[in-house]
């Protein structure tokens, strides 16, 4: 790469402008603009992500004080809050949400080989959604209580670098289990869920269409045991069944037989019962699958800490979905940068040297390699002696 670029505008080689270009195409993004084409749009907001900006005004103030670079940026005019709000809220959310899933299929076919260490070839997705609260009087358009506005975030997480393979924004309705409804179901790839998903006719569409789910089974289940397999106590399985529901309806929901496991957690000593469609994998492996579930909530943590979603640049649908977007963007660019570049640096890591040092003139890799500490020359003959007798 160029030396004399910035680290920001190495970050932006790493976007496919030319499929950008199409999408922005598809839904009209640039008809009748004149200031902010949907590629400088899309440059500020990730500017805005990577460097903490906490407003339009921050934005607008950052990047004037920075007046000589804009250009290496991909910029050509001065950015002014007002213009950067009008695109927010006036261009279509779509194109950002079909620039991430690009970049996801990027990002998962680069992270394909990842070993979860479960000896499974399927892919392992982990499911769940996060809330962010939002101000009832600004955000009319996303109800959640009787004083109270929120935005879900369904997350379906690829286990292997911990990608995003789908995200659907609604408001604070939104029952979790209702997303199934429109999941992408993948056949031979395990779906690892907590019990807020626990619905049988849901579970068994997603059974016919030769996908695996691992839950965990509610206190009030229904159910008689037709088959028990040997189990190892010692290895904290109590039991593994082959079980029917039971009750009219529910055997109606899903009318095969499941498999029930239960297992005691030796950390926690609390006994957890597992239900999943699968019949062959050890009862050690489905424990292990679960817990791998853990994942999601530590990527949901990780975002809300790490990206700009918790304080929205816009008030309206369209501006939030945007900036939401924008932000798995840039979350998913970075994966993108860690894996082709072969680092060995966290994700933390690497957003934490781009807030400080976009604008810095050196290559990616120096930038992020495990540097050591400078050897410093102490040149003590150009230096005063303030004590010198």
């Amino acid at each position: 790469m160029n030396v004399g670029k910035t680290l920001f505008a190495q970050i932006m080689e790493f976007v496919p402008w030319t499929s950008f270009t199409r999408i922005v195409d598809r839904y009209d993004g640039n008809f009748g603009v004149r200031r902010m084409t949907c590629a400088e749009q899309f440059r500020v907001m990730a500017f805005a992500q990577l460097t903490w900006r906490e407003s339009l005004r921050d934005i607008e103030a950052t990047l004037a004080a920075n007046a000589s670079k804009l250009y290496a940026m991909g910029l050509r005019h001065r950015v002014h809050r007002s213009t950067l709000a009008d695109a927010n809220d006036s261009r279509d959310w779509r194109i950002w949400a079909d620039v991430a899933a690009l970049l996801i299929r990027r990002a998962r076919k680069l992270y394909s080989d990842c070993d979860l260490g479960l000896e499974l070839s399927n892919t392992v997705y982990a499911l769940d959604a996060t809330t962010i609260d939002l101000c009832l009087s600004l955000f009319e358009w996303a109800p959640f209580r009787q004083a109270k506005a929120a935005i879900k975030l369904h997350t379906l997480l690829d286990l292997r670098g911990a990608i995003p393979a789908f995200i659907h924004i609604s408001d604070g309705k939104l029952h979790e289990v209702n997303v199934l409804d429109f999941l992408p179901t993948e056949a031979g790839a395990f779906y690892v869920m907590d019990r807020g998903y626990l619905d049988f006719s849901r579970l068994y569409k997603m059974h016919q269409a030769g996908a695996f789910f691992v839950t965990r089974a509610k206190s009030n289940m229904n159910a008689r045991r037709v088959y028990s397999a040997h189990s190892d106590k010692e290895t904290g399985v109590m039991c593994d069944q082959i079980i029917a529901l039971n009750g009219y309806y529910v055997s109606q929901d899903y009318p095969e037989h499941l498999r029930r496991i239960k297992f005691k957690d030796p950390a926690s000593g609390k006994n957890l019962i597992f239900l999943t469609n699968n019949t062959t994998l050890p009862p050690l492996t489905i424990a292990a699958l679960y817990k791998n579930r853990w994942q999601v909530e530590l990527f949901f943590k990780w975002i809300k800490q790490h990206l700009r979603i918790k304080k929205f640049l816009g008030t309206s649908e369209n501006a939030v979905k945007t900036q939401i977007w924008c932000a798995v963007s840039t979350y998913v660019l970075i994966a993108i940068v860690k894996k082709e570049l072969q680092l060995d640096a966290s994700l933390y890591t690497l957003l934490q040297i781009l807030s400080v040092s976009v604008f810095e003139k050196t290559q990616l890799f120096q930038a992020f390699a495990d540097n050591t500490p400078l050897n410093i020359q102490n040149n003590s003959a150009n230096q005063l002696n303030l004590f010198d007798f």
